[in-house]
């Protein structure tokens, strides 16, 4: 997969349609859309002399995500188990 950047940046050029870019770069027309968006207002806001502000996120929302990657690896190991129970693949780790 392409980078952020370069897909946007080939986006704005226009030569080619989102679908033929999304087909190109693996990557959905919605996302190359929202990051074409990004550049321009990011552009936008580089010769108008303002700076971006700077997401910052809450600490109670760090910590939901802190919680959720704790998740992930619990959620994805109780799934290799249940396919390798049902067949679907072979061997554990």
């Amino acid at each position: 997969m392409s980078s952020s950047p370069r897909v946007a940046l080939e986006a704005i050029r226009g030569e080619q349609t989102l679908a033929e870019l999304a087909s190109k770069h693996g990557v959905h027309q919605t996302m190359i859309a929202q990051w074409k968006r990004q550049a321009i207002e990011g552009m936008a806001s580089l010769f108008s002399g303002k700076a971006a502000p700077e997401a910052t996120a809450s600490p109670a929302d760090v910590e939901k995500l802190h919680a959720k990657i704790g998740q992930l690896p619990v959620e994805r190991d109780f799934l290799r188990d249940a396919s390798v129970r049902l067949g679907v693949i072979r061997g554990g780790k």
